[in-house]
């Protein structure tokens, strides 16, 4: 069983950031700066934010604490909130976050759009909060202190990825529209490894229009990753993934780094005509993929009796109401597309694990 579609919630402007919390709760971003919640399959709003000003680039939940209940940070042009999971309000303010912070990384990023954050991601100690930015610099934010840290290297354009490596605190991964993928130690904040994407050679259809920009990165708790590009491609990064020693061929030692960027160890997958906007790895293993135009894809990645990286696509289906995709969330039930429809209005497609049929678009 796969997923399929389960229900749509419309929202007043394009959807532009999406993230399951606790118990697969829905919050939902939007580029007029409003932040929606939803207790999944409801599609009734349980909690809001109106307006941050500016358009909402990223939704990231912590986890829950013994003392201490599941919240959301909430990325903003150049600003980042905190903003409580529960509260007596149900429609919030900026006044109502319990923390704000401004990620600018000096008083010109202050003044452009370039200073813009564009992806959130935390630590998994909970740590620290990391970002990257319109202007190509990467950062992190020290939660206990708000402290920002740039990273020494940045991307010669828009940074449009962050990603902590599982397991290894102190290393980061972002991608840019540089076509680069840059791995860093966050406590010197020097660069440990870097893989730039070259353009795939023409084919018979001719070369594609679009440059290999990473649109999105994504690592599973044994360390592979998956890194998509603005010109249709997945590449499967397998030197820094673990594996379980069960012969010679597929024994392999933990290294003092992450080793994900390995060209020799990867593997290029053709997953869309077009951007794939999205991917993600579910707990089962599988890597989900979503294309601007929709297209949604799932893999089954293994390696072969010499241990080499191979994928199988075992499902694809389609959105049926959002025109364009810009982001994709997954969790055990639910997986959920966003994006704006043919009136340019929000548009969020909740696709469930195992379902059988659909439910009266809401």
């Amino acid at each position: 069983m796969t997923f399929t579609l389960s229900t749509t919630i419309k929202v007043p402007s394009a959807v532009s950031a999406l993230s399951l919390g606790p118990g697969e709760e829905l919050c939902v971003g939007c580029d007029d700066g409003s932040v929606r919640w939803y207790s999944l399959p409801s599609t009734k709003v349980s909690r809001a934010v109106k307006s941050l000003r500016d358009e909402i680039s990223s939704i990231v939940w912590t986890r829950p604490k013994k003392n201490e209940d599941a919240s959301v940070w909430v990325a903003s042009g150049r600003k980042i909130f905190r903003f409580p999971r529960t509260s007596q309000q149900m429609i919030m303010s900026i006044e109502d976050a319990s923390c704000s912070i401004v990620a600018g990384e000096d008083e010109e990023d202050l003044l452009n759009e370039a200073g813009w954050l564009r992806l959130l991601n935390l630590s998994e100690n909970g740590k620290f909060l990391a970002f990257g930015s319109d202007s190509g610099s990467v950062g992190i934010v020290d939660i206990s202190s708000n402290k920002i840290t740039h990273m020494r290297n940045s991307h010669t354009t828009v940074c449009g990825c962050v990603r902590f490596v599982p397991d290894r605190p102190s290393e980061l991964l972002s991608g840019g529209y540089d076509s680069a993928l840059l791995h860093f130690d966050i406590g010197q904040g020097g660069i440990l490894s870097r893989f730039d994407i070259a353009a795939p050679p023409p084919t018979s259809q001719g070369v594609s229009l679009s440059p290999p920009f990473v649109l999105s990165i994504a690592i599973n708790d044994a360390g592979l990753l998956a890194a998509s590009t603005a010109d249709g491609r997945v590449w499967l990064g397998g030197g820094g993934e673990k594996r379980p020693a069960t012969s010679q061929v597929g024994k392999k030692k933990r290294s003092r780094k992450w080793e994900g960027l390995k060209e020799d160890e990867g593997l290029w997958l053709q997953v869309a005509d077009g951007p794939v906007v999205a991917t993600a790895f579910r707990e089962s293993g599988q890597l989900f993929t979503c294309s601007l135009l929709g297209v949604l894809s799932e893999y089954k990645v293994s390696r072969d009796a010499q241990a080499l990286l191979q994928a199988t696509q075992v499902w694809s289906s389609s959105v049926t109401s959002v025109e364009k995709v810009n982001t994709m969330a997954i969790g055990h039930t639910w997986l959920v597309v966003g994006g704006f429809g043919e009136d340019e209005k929000g548009v969020v497609e909740v696709w469930r694990h195992g379902d059988q049929g659909t439910q009266p678009t809401s």
